[in-house]
């Protein structure tokens, strides 16, 4: 949605929420994520009436959430800039449709393909950011499961039990992987003129 509202509307609109982009993608994600889940995890969060505590998993989606909205919504951006000068965007605004339509019922439907394509991948940077956190200990809290924290539990005992860590490693790593080619697979689906093919 953001990506949609900075490229439809563009002007002060898309040089709030592009700034604002720009300052998440300035810091890398892990580090912008441990320090968020170390501030959000000691205090939790309030806002209003809104209260969310430091150990509710709430907290680790939120920064999920924070973090990886940039690697959808700066390609977004691009398609919309491009989609709102074709003829079936001014068609629409000619028939009097307002822009919420317009986003919805023109935009939304030609951004689906770029959505299917960036989700798989998305996913699997947030398990991977997920773990990295839980292992840190600003992510998911003890007693509920995570691969990271599995992996921390399993590090002191490496010597004497190592399947304690390499099994989920393992588990992260082969999940990982079928996603991103899960991805390509989607990818190369829904746009075959985008595969790389050897010249004869």
């Amino acid at each position: 949605m953001l990506g949609m509202l900075a490229g439809y509307f563009r002007g002060w609109t898309d040089a709030i929420i592009s700034r604002g982009l720009d300052v998440v993608w300035a810091f890398p994600a892990l580090l912008l994520g441990v320090a968020l889940g170390v501030s959000l995890a000691l205090g939790g969060l309030r806002i209003g009436p809104l209260e969310i505590s430091g150990g509710s998993k709430w907290i680790p989606a939120l920064i999920i959430g924070v973090v990886g909205v940039v690697y959808l919504a700066r390609p977004i951006r691009g398609q919309v800039l491009s989609l709102r000068e074709q003829e079936f965007v001014e068609a629409a605004r000619a028939q009097g449709a307002g822009p919420l339509r317009i986003m919805l019922g023109e935009l939304l439907p030609n951004l689906a393909s770029t959505i299917l394509v960036f989700f798989p991948l998305l996913v699997a940077n947030a398990i991977l950011l997920e773990a990295a956190l839980s292992f840190l200990g600003a992510g998911v809290q003890p007693p509920e499961p995570s691969w990271g924290t599995m992996l921390a539990d399993g590090v002191a005992l490496l010597s004497t039990a190592p399947h304690l860590t390499i099994v989920p490693g393992l588990m992260l790593v082969l999940t990982v992987l079928s996603l991103n080619v899960f991805g390509d697979g989607v990818r190369d689906a829904l746009h075959p003129h985008a595969k790389v093919r050897p010249e004869r």
